[in-house]
């Protein structure tokens, strides 16, 4: 059964692996490396120091205790104790798979960091914003980023659900802590922009940046394929 489980996930990776162009290569390893979202990152942090002065500490405090356990899990642990080669370095999908710059990672590949960083911020930040048009977007942004793992040949379809679930289980340890102690944490967000009239508030200005880091992805690989080259 598990070894059945494991070819139909090889299948799956080799079929989406296979769609690759020197656009979508260009974009999903400028996608996948962490400081192209530092932007979203500062753009959050401010969010929440702006509308949640007293518990602001407390959320991020558990922001980064969520990322640590879900990465920590992810990389130190499961890694090593599974040791299932990442697809760039299985023998026996040797010249099949589709890399991107030569990059291949680590040794072993399950559970997919990227995947279990990305929906845990997604799924912590989206429960403290409270904010449907966020959560889409940035839950959309995580499966991209998962997804580039994919593309660019170091993870199998399930070392990213794996991930998508150690994120998970990370974020319900440290929900089900601050609901415990710190529960005005998740009450509804009753922030009010002072000049209520602006276009921008707090919640449209992370929209905003999302967008725009996407617009900079796009911008720097037609200035990479058209100018630069």
């Amino acid at each position: 059964m598990i070894e059945q489980l494991l070819n139909w996930d090889s299948s799956l990776f080799l079929y989406l692996n296979s769609f690759h162009t020197d656009f979508l290569d260009n974009f999903f390893w400028i996608v996948t490396q962490t400081k192209t979202w530092i932007p979203l990152y500062i753009t959050f942090i401010f969010f929440i120091i702006k509308t949640k002065k007293q518990e602001a500490a407390w959320i991020l405090l558990g922001l980064i205790l969520t990322v640590v356990i879900a990465d920590q899990v992810a990389s130190s642990i499961l890694k090593e104790l599974v040791g299932r080669f990442r697809p760039s370095r299985d023998p026996a999908l040797s010249g099949l798979v589709h890399i991107v710059n030569n990059y291949t990672g680590g040794k072993f590949g399950f559970v997919s960091s990227h995947a279990a960083n990305s929906f845990a911020f997604a799924l912590f930040s989206s429960l403290i914003i409270k904010n449907r048009m966020y959560a889409f977007v940035i839950f959309l942004w995580a499966f991209i980023n998962a997804y580039s793992r994919i593309y660019l040949g170091v993870h199998y379809p399930l070392d990213i659900i794996g991930g998508i679930m150690v994120g998970f289980i990370a974020v319900w340890i440290v929900y089900a802590l601050l609901k415990r102690y710190q529960p005005v944490i998740f009450k509804s967000n009753k922030y009010k922009p002072k000049l209520s009239q602006r276009i921008w508030n707090s919640e449209k200005l992370i929209l905003f940046i999302v967008a725009l880091s996407f617009l900079t992805i796009f911008v720097f690989i037609l200035l990479q394929k058209y100018v630069l080259q």
